[in-house]
């Protein structure tokens, strides 16, 4: 069984690697032959990215509360759904501040969340000998893929596409943030080299590129859905029964398939969902789409968060 679920974790941090790498070949490419400018292949490859990300958070009824009884699960999904379309009017109510506290809350969330699965496939390994430096990691790891992309040169034009309001977010302070994420990467890849922690310091190095080269569109959506959602998908095979079953049977593919299927009806539903949103809004639907795939994929990580706090806490101290 560990054999099976070690192969899976390593095929998931390949798998995720390498579509970032070819997200970052494939963004200069479109850049060189299509523009810079231009904006349909960005949309494209985020909407796709997103899609693929969206099915992971799906599943944190059945890891929090799985042999709960029906009565609670379905409280528990009301307040998990109420939290969320709580946090949705929040954003679309305060676009900047909302979209500052999303951005916080997400580099904080997906930096613990890459070290919990670092820290479990090393535990898979065997590697228990040093712990895994989640200090000098975590910080590079989620600021990197969220932050850079927002003070980009480029990232003007992908804002516009989604809501003008957030254009200056930053309040003039590009340089400043830019420099401060510099220092922390720095110091984390110094960090990951006395250690002796090359393949964790090639991760940041690819999450570096993405965010710097990729346009802001893509760096993001592709991190969110290629990298980020793997990896907890890959972890969620850990809890789940069926997957489980699959693991104790061999079947590693099998494992993580089980760990996908579940979700995907939240996929069809946020699509509904978004949909309907950009039937009532008063603007182009083609102008609001993206925007509200984006808050309602933002709003959705506040419960998520929440709710797998518990679990990263628990990889992490293992």
């Amino acid at each position: 069984m560990e054999m099976a679920k070690l192969k899976t974790f390593s095929r998931v941090r390949t798998f995720s690697s390498a579509i970032v790498a070819m997200a970052i070949a494939a963004s200069i490419a479109f850049s060189s032959w299509l523009g810079a400018d231009s904006l349909n292949w960005q949309v494209v490859m985020a909407v796709v990215a997103l899609a693929i990300g969206i099915p992971h958070g799906a599943l944190d009824h059945l890891v929090t509360l799985p042999k709960s009884a029906p009565w609670k699960m379905a409280l528990f999904v009301v307040i998990y759904v109420a939290i969320a379309l709580a946090a949705i009017w929040a954003i679309l109510q305060w676009n900047v501040w909302g979209f500052i506290a999303v951005v916080i809350m997400s580099a904080t969330h997906f930096g613990i969340g890459d070290s919990a699965f670092i820290s479990e496939l090393n535990h898979l390994k065997g590697n228990t000998s040093s712990k895994f430096p989640v200090w000098a990691y975590a910080p590079a790891a989620g600021l990197l893929p969220v932050v850079i992309p927002l003070v980009n040169s480029r990232s003007t034009e992908a804002l516009t596409k989604v809501n003008a309001e957030l254009i200056n977010w930053h309040y003039g302070y590009t340089s400043e943030i830019q420099i401060a994420v510099a220092a922390i990467a720095t110091l984390s890849a110094m960090a990951l080299i006395t250690r002796k922690r090359y393949r964790d310091l090639l991760d940041l190095a690819l999450l570096a590129a993405l965010a710097s080269v990729a346009p802001p569109l893509v760096a993001f959506a592709v991190y969110f859905g290629c990298w980020h959602a793997m990896r907890h998908t890959a972890r969620l095979t850990s809890l789940l029964p069926r997957s489980i079953a699959s693991y104790e049977g061999g079947n590693s593919r099998g494992a993580f398939t089980h760990a996908v299927i579940p979700g995907l009806p939240a996929l069809a539903g946020t699509l509904i969902f978004v949909a309907l949103l950009a039937g009532f809004s008063q603007s182009n639907v083609s102008d609001t789409f993206l925007w509200l795939t984006l808050v309602t994929i933002w709003a959705l990580t506040v419960p998520h968060m929440i709710v797998t706090a518990k679990l990263d806490r628990a990889a992490l101290k293992n």
